[in-house]
């Protein structure tokens, strides 16, 4: 796992040095609300990210325990990626963040469905999520 080196002892602050950029938190966005796993589908997200991008946050997340990297079992030249128990542990914070936003963005009008509804359906959507962690 590749060490990232913390700036200080905050809580805060630490969280921030590993998911502190954007497209990280929309990675596992997409992958635990969205069922989203493959590169492909990752990039044909709404945020239009930059395949380079991309690459570069999949790695740090599965440095950083977030995710994990397996070969698809139909295309061995395809990898697929889920989360891990640390991932799905990011869900309070996704909701929480959405919630903020929902409450102060003028421009979050209409929240993506996905979203709303996990909300609204908490336990049965993390026991779904549960069924998809992988070690």
């Amino acid at each position: 796992m590749k060490a990232t080196t913390m700036r200080s002892d905050c809580p805060i602050s630490c969280t921030l040095d590993v998911l502190g950029d954007k497209w990280s938190l929309l990675i596992m966005r997409d992958l635990l609300f969205f069922e989203i796993n493959s590169f492909g589908e990752f990039l044909l997200s709404d945020e239009k990210i930059a395949r380079t991008i991309l690459a570069d946050r999949l790695e740090d997340l599965v440095e950083n325990g977030f995710i994990v990297k397996e070969v698809s079992p139909v295309n061995k030249s395809k990898f697929l990626y889920y989360p891990t128990q640390k991932g799905v542990d990011l869900v309070p914070l996704l909701l929480q963040l959405a919630d903020w936003s929902e409450k102060y963005q003028t421009a979050v009008v209409n929240p993506k469905m996905e979203v709303a509804a996990f909300k609204n359906s908490k336990g049965k959507a993390m026991q779904q999520l549960r069924m998809r962690i992988r070690n």
